[in-house]
């Protein structure tokens, strides 16, 4: 009956977002801002329709939430086609490094010395918050592979990378919540800084790169550019690239983000890198695996070599399968947190969520000399975007499967769920307004 009663909820949510979407593509609001409130109004707090107890459930949410983050992860490092030389890349880096370590630095401060927290919790919660989120923060991210724009190039590789510099903080929290005397920082350093950072990272690129590689040989050669099925090849990419990873002990996020990266460069190398993308430049129609070749695709295959037409036809599914399932995630996981929100609430969220959001973020991405990267406004956007999410509510749920004591469980939730909330609703209504200002500003012939 619990089954059933979650099954007509979510396919409520679905069909009330799908039948409004003409509406809310016109409207200040976001798709994640609709699923709180919608999750709220069906929650204990509205209708009472569904209850759902944090601390019972955290072991699947933990592994819910990760399944979106790691399709997200893989989604942003495909849409990601400039070299790794380029400077937009300098952005991604200031953003997921220093920035980040910044972040969580004044939101440990504050919780330390406004709300007299210990050192060990307020580093916790600080790096859970800190992060900025790679499933909830799509707007503002990278449109397709062609979009160079550094706020959206900057942000998106952000969101794929800060996973290196938030996971190590969080775990280092919960051993200063163990180990008070500290003598675990050399450990922690040469474990889950300098090996798990770089594993992770050289693991998923060359593996995504050589499977691309690999794979669009294998199709060239046996003339089946069009006939495969690219939805098996993406969960299998995604899943070997996390478990490889995590069989060295190195951070499989990173790990599947830089294989969506090391497969757009298999995608590169197949053509001109100053060509447009290759699914841009012919799409596979829905059925391509079943059908004549000829008529398996959209656009100028004619003109193509078979190397693009398989690497425009790979890259088109892996993008919509994993959008979907992104898209379908978020749509669940943001409706679950509306339901437990007014279980949840946390006053000093609002102040923490503040100062997060208008004074911490903000400094942080200021205090970094970007000289010629960014220009004021861009700095002014991108201290704003700081936008927080699914990736939150994993390192949360990370955090109560590790035997936290009942109390700092209860702080936990409570302030990680109001300020993500928080985000939500704050980042959901001005994200239209802020990105259309922005494209105006870009349009300025002076500017």
């Amino acid at each position: 009956m619990i089954f059933t009663v979650w099954v007509a909820v979510l396919g409520a949510v679905l069909l009330t977002l799908a039948l409004t979407s003409s509406y809310l593509r016109w409207m200040p609001v976001t798709t994640s801002a609709v699923c709180l409130a919608l999750g709220v109004a069906i929650g204990p707090a509205g209708l009472g329709l569904l209850r759902l107890e944090v601390d019972d459930s955290s072991v699947w949410m933990e592994h819910l939430t990760e399944v979106a983050v790691v399709f997200s992860l893989f989604v942003s490092g495909l849409k990601l086609r400039l070299s790794l030389k380029n400077r937009s890349w300098r952005v991604a880096y200031g953003l997921a490094g220093p920035v980040m370590i910044l972040t969580i630095a004044g939101l440990c401060l504050v919780l330390h010395y406004l709300f007299g927290l210990g050192w060990g919790v307020s580093l916790l919660i600080g790096a859970m918050l800190a992060p900025t989120d790679p499933v909830l923060a799509a707007l503002v991210q990278v449109n397709d592979a062609r979009d160079d724009d550094r706020v959206r190039f900057g942000l998106s590789g952000e969101a794929g990378l800060n996973d290196g510099t938030a996971f190590p903080f969080v775990i280092l929290g919960l051993l200063m919540l163990r180990e008070p005397d500290g003598g675990f920082l050399g450990e922690w350093a040469l474990r889950n800084v300098l090996w798990a950072v770089p594993a992770g990272l050289l693991i998923g690129y060359w593996l995504g790169r050589g499977i691309g590689r690999l794979t669009l040989s294998m199709r060239i050669k046996n003339a089946d550019s069009t006939l495969s099925p690219n939805d098996y090849l993406a969960l299998a990419l995604i899943a070997l690239a996390y478990v490889a990873a995590e069989a060295v002990q190195g951070y499989g996020f990173l790990s599947v983000f830089a294989a969506g990266l090391g497969l757009r460069q298999a995608e590169v190398d197949s053509g001109d890198e100053d060509a447009p993308p290759a699914e841009h430049l012919v799409q596979a129609v829905v059925g391509h695996e079943t059908v004549d070749p000829e008529q398996a695709v959209v656009g100028d295959a004619q003109g193509l070599d078979d190397g693009q037409v398989a690497a425009g036809v790979m890259m088109s599914d892996m993008l919509a399968f994993g959008s979907l399932v992104e898209r379908s995630m978020e749509v669940f996981l943001v409706t679950l947190l509306g339901v437990v929100l007014a279980s949840h609430w946390d006053w000093r969220a609002l102040i923490v969520g503040g100062l997060l959001f208008v004074v911490i973020r903000p400094l942080s991405v200021l205090a970094m000399p970007w000289g010629r990267l960014l220009k004021g406004p861009q700095r002014m956007l991108i201290g704003w975007f700081g936008i927080r999410g699914i990736g939150s509510l994993f390192y949360l749920f990370y955090a109560l499967n590790h035997d936290l004591q009942p109390e700092v469980a209860a702080l936990c939730i409570d302030l990680t769920l109001s300020v993500v909330a928080l985000s939500i609703l704050v980042h959901g209504v001005s994200t239209q307004p802020a990105l259309a200002w922005y494209e105006r500003h870009k349009a300025k012939p002076d500017d």
